[in-house]
């Protein structure tokens, strides 16, 4: 049996993270390595025991050194290997640049635009963050910009084969609750170029708090012909997170494991820690309670009535 250190060896400093008011996880941390708020967001940099370097944005965990890799690899590549060779594509938000690293492993790529409100955020990422971006901010193929991505994405006169959203959470006071209702993804698909495909973090599929992912999935729904929900258990967030894609026609759901591992092998470069053809499989395979609950979900998001999450968020003693 292994042995369990006693409690005056148990680490001194915790983070707590609040999912509700009546549940909560909490991280032994060795230290902060930078604390400071924007105007448009509170940003924390922590060096936990377990995890890694943590980003936490209006005390909101975002990615975990140890297990980013699942996040972003969940998130990104389901949607370029269904499409037939994406050449141009965007991401809004994802200040941490592990998404745009992920889209830039992609052969076909030519130009990764990336949209984020914060410069901060990224400044952050470069000087404590390195294992997360991976140099992908200084590719020859990503060009940065630092503005509200619905208004970029409104204005631009650029098409896309690939729109990836790595947003925060909507939460209520934060940056990017209006970036996820329906004429948010109308404005998206009309970017999209005729094979376009929408991926979107999409919170969590928890049973006692799947109501933003549900109605997420309904939002995509409306606005393109096939909408696809999928999930990857994410370590750091000790559940299940949601995610969707929304398509013109093509359908992720009917890629064999063969398909899937010869098209990552012929178009990926490095090797992926997470994302395979089995993988793939999974994470479209959603539980049952997930697929009653999306079934069920009749709410649609809008401008007039976003959805706007209330968390208490994190505490470090």
């Amino acid at each position: 049996m292994p042995e369990f250190p006693s409690k005056k060896d148990l680490p001194n400093k915790w983070l707590y993270d609040y999912f509700n008011p009546f549940e909560v996880h909490k991280h032994a941390i060795k230290g902060t390595l930078y604390h400071g708020d924007t105007g448009m967001q509170e940003i924390v940099i922590a060096e936990s025991s377990n995890l890694g370097r943590c980003l936490i944005l209006d005390n909101e965990f975002q990615s975990a050194e140890r297990d980013e890799f699942i996040y972003h690899e969940s998130l990104v590549h389901p949607a370029l290997i269904l499409h037939p060779g994406a050449q141009k594509v965007a991401v809004i938000g994802g200040g941490e640049g592990a998404a745009l690293r992920e889209v830039l492993r992609h052969k076909s790529v030519r130009k990764a635009v990336m949209i984020d409100i914060d410069k901060k955020v990224v400044d952050c990422a470069r000087e404590f963050l390195p294992t997360f971006h991976n140099g992908a901010f200084d590719d020859p193929r990503t060009e940065l910009h630092f503005e509200d991505g619905r208004k970029y994405i409104e204005t631009s006169e650029d098409k896309f084969d690939v729109i990836i959203i790595d947003l925060t959470c909507p939460l209520e006071g934060g940056p990017s609750y209006m970036l996820f209702t329906q004429e948010f993804y109308a404005i998206v698909r009309g970017k999209l170029t005729h094979n376009g495909i929408l991926a979107v973090q999409a919170d969590s599929t928890s049973p006692v708090a799947d109501y933003t992912y549900t109605a997420i999935a309904r939002t995509i729904g409306q606005v393109f012909p096939w909408v696809f929900p999928y999930a990857a258990y994410i370590p750091s967030y000790a559940m299940l997170w949601g995610f969707c894609l929304g398509t013109n026609g093509t359908d992720p759901t009917a890629l064999t494991r063969e398909e899937v591992d010869r098209t990552v092998s012929e178009r990926i470069t490095g090797e992926l820690g997470f994302y395979d053809g089995v993988t793939h499989q999974a994470i479209f395979s959603l539980p049952k309670y997930l697929r009653k609950a999306l079934k069920e979900q009749t709410a649609v998001n809008r401008d007039s009535k976003p959805i706007k999450e209330k968390y208490p968020g994190f505490r470090a003693e």
